[in-house]
Formats: structure tokens, sequence, C-alpha cells
């Protein structure tokens, strides 16, 4: 793997390793595994529906890195889901899904963590729009560890399944390695309450609230060449993301404060739209945007002269999640003119993760 570099100035160059390791090393239970926990493991299955996210902005660039979670941030739960079947067995982990390596990692930290010494047979399915802004991976996650936990009676809360999904956040490498990941915590803490989601740093949910009921959300993915992941997507959050940081993070937790949570209070998504275009332009939100080329600015910005309500790009893109009354023939209207078709028409999700038992 790659050693990348990581520079916040003339003065301030760190490299950083990527180092791949096999699940189950190197594994971080936050001490939580001091605590002996009454475990009660259930017969049949648990079947765990959790809602994909829109990830708007982080809120310091500076806060965290692979392997150190955090950084705060904003977004909230969509209408599109991945699920996650869970039974109880002896000693066997069994993992039906394609990236196993990920969960089976997991699955390690939450024994440990736990005391468990049985086995789990593991059934997961997402929503299958990897890397394009939706959190694919955070949004598996929770559904899998949500679903772990309920199936041996709740021993961990919903607090704790997030931050251990955090400080232990990977993506898979070759030949079944993993490395450490970039986690803020907004995917996990979106798709756990639903609705809208402000974060702090070391993954501190400070608020939640629901957001744009009865509006459409209109997930559209402008084309474009340039990758959001592995190295590329190093090489702009730690880079140029952090210089824009170190600049606009004092405005970005203003807006966060004064003008959005209020917005959100009152239910007024307009105004939330405009704190949110505000942000498109500042800090790292803006190295996000840029990356993608200035097309993605003109594509957003014809948008917003069309008067919708809300326009903002998720995570490093390129998705762009618009949010709106119009219906879809009516939204198609404004997007044919300028090349853009509509990938996924949904809503917010407002209540969050759906929890069944099948005996």
């Amino acid at each position: 793997m790659p050693t990348m570099k990581i520079r916040g100035g003339d003065l301030d160059l760190v490299e950083y390793e990527f180092n791949p390791f096999p699940p189950g090393q190197n594994l971080k239970t936050l001490g939580y595994e001091k605590k002996t926990y009454r475990l009660k493991p259930t017969k049949g299955k648990i079947m765990v529906k959790a809602p994909a996210r829109i990830h708007l902005t982080v809120l310091d660039m500076n806060r965290f890195a692979p392997d150190h979670p955090g950084g705060g941030g904003i977004g909230f739960a969509i209408q599109c889901y991945c699920t996650a079947e869970v039974e109880c067995v002896k000693k066997e982990v069994e993992i039906d899904y394609s990236r196993s390596s990920i969960i089976r990692n997991f699955v390690a930290v939450f024994k440990k963590v736990t005391g468990y010494d049985g086995g789990f047979r593991i059934k997961a399915t997402d929503h299958q729009h990897q890397h394009v802004g939706l959190g694919s991976t955070s949004t598996i996650m929770i559904a899998v560890a949500t679903a772990m936990n309920e199936a041996v009676g709740q021993p961990l809360t919903n607090d704790q399944l997030r931050k251990l999904i955090g400080h232990n956040y990977v993506e898979e490498t070759v030949n079944g390695n993993i490395v450490f990941g970039f986690e803020t915590g907004v995917g996990p803490a979106v798709s756990t309450h639903g609705g809208m989601a402000v974060l702090g740093d070391e993954l501190t949910l400070v608020y939640h609230h629901p957001f744009a009921v009865g509006k459409n959300v209109y997930i559209i993915i402008p084309p474009t060449d340039i990758s959001s992941a592995g190295t590329q997507e190093f090489d702009l959050l730690m880079n140029k993301a952090r210089t824009l940081d170190y600049r606009d993070r004092e405005l970005k937790a203003y807006l966060f404060l004064m003008d959005l949570i209020p917005a959100l209070e009152r239910d007024d998504v307009t105004k939330a739209g405009d704190v949110i275009w505000e942000i498109e332009f500042r800090g790292s939100k803006r190295a996000e945007v840029e990356h993608h080329s200035f097309a993605i600015y003109n594509y957003m910005s014809k948008l917003r002269d069309a008067h919708l309500e809300f326009v903002g790009m998720s995570s490093v893109g390129p998705s762009i999640a618009v949010i709106t009354s119009l219906d879809r023939k009516a939204l198609e209207k404004v997007l044919n003119p300028i090349g853009l078709t509509i990938a996924i028409k949904t809503k917010v999700d407002n209540e969050g993760l759906k929890i069944t038992h099948t005996p």
C-alpha cells in the first residue's frame, strides 16, 4: 500500500502509511470490555433495516484521519436501505456478503467487547450505490452491529455501537485484508435515529431532529470520471480540505448552531437549504466539490436558480441531493435542459432503524 502525505501548510507535512491487516487485528474496544455483560442469545433471526445517509459536510477535517475518527459533521437519512439478518449459532461465523472482511472485523470487535463466545450467521444486503456519497459501508455496519446486539440481548447502547464502528471503521483492500478509513459518525447516527443529525468531534451526537417531512428527495449523479475512493479520497481530504477548514471551521460551526439548528426546529427546509448552499463554498466542502471540477458547481447553481429548496453534494460526491415539493415530472423539466437525470427518488427517513424478530 502507498505512503500518503498530509500537508496542512509549508511546515506541516506528515507521512501516513496505509498498512493492510487481516480482519480481527488492531481491535479498538474503548474500554467497554471491562464491564461484565449479561448476554441472552435469542432463537430465530433478527432483521435490521437501516436507512442510508446523505453526508452534507465535515465540520473540521483537521480533527480526523484514518484510524482517528471524528471531525464533526451534518447529514440526514434517506429511504434507501441496507439490511442485515443475524442468527446466533454455536461457534462459527458465517457471512453472506460481498465485502465480508469488513463485517468479520467488527464481529471480532463485538465478541471481544461483550464476551460472547458463540457464533453468528450473518446475511447482509446493501443499497448497491457504492462510492457515490450514500454511505454504503457505514450503513451496512450499523445494520449488522445492531442486529448482533439485538441477537444477544442488547448489551450495548446505540452510542456504544456507533463509537465502536467509528473507531474500528475499515475499508477492504486486496486478498481479504482491510485498512482503517475515514469516519465522522454521521452515517450511523442518522441511520439509527433518522432525520438530520449534527455531530461534534469524537463521534459526539450533538443534535438530531426530523427533517423535510412530506418533501421529495432526489439523488442526482452527474457524469464524472474522477474517483471518490482510495488514494484520491485521501489526497483530497487530508491536504486541500484541511487547509480550507483551518480558515472556515469557525464560520461553519456558527452556521450550524445559529442558523441550521433553528431552521430544523421550524421545519424550514428553504432556510436549511440556504445554509447548506453557503457551506458548499466553505472549507473542506469546497475542496470536495472542486475535486469533481467546477462543473458540479455549475450544475448545482442551475438547480438553485430553478428555486429548488435544498441542493447539496453528499460526502466527496458526486451525488447531489435535491429536496423539493416538486414531483418527478416537474423536476425532470428542470433537469433535462442541463443534461441531468434522476438516479433515485425517495424521501427523508425520519424513523431510523427498524428491527424485527423472526422465530
